[in-house]
């Protein structure tokens, strides 16, 4: 079975970007090559700062939409303390 990763990446400008991948350091590496999302093209480069692993797509892109309404207070507390609260 393939592993599903959510991921939070830094862009240059500070902002966050959440996304899920099945390979997560090559997918960092597209956003980096200007070939990810349209929306850090300009923000580039990126730097991963969070990861989960998750057994499907479906739970990983569940998370994904979760964290994406969040507030960005709450995802960079996330992203320091690991803390899903």
């Amino acid at each position: 079975m393939k592993s599903w990763y959510l991921y939070i990446v830094k862009a240059k400008d500070g902002s966050l970007y959440t996304g899920t991948t099945t390979d997560i350091y090559r997918r960092v590496g597209e956003h980096n090559a200007g070939i990810g999302s349209k929306s850090l093209r300009g923000k580039l480069p990126v730097e991963l700062m969070y990861n989960e692993i998750y057994n499907s797509c479906s739970e990983a892109r569940k998370r994904e939409e979760a964290i994406k309404n969040w507030k960005r207070v709450n995802k960079l507390k996330l992203i320091s303390k690991g803390d899903t609260s």
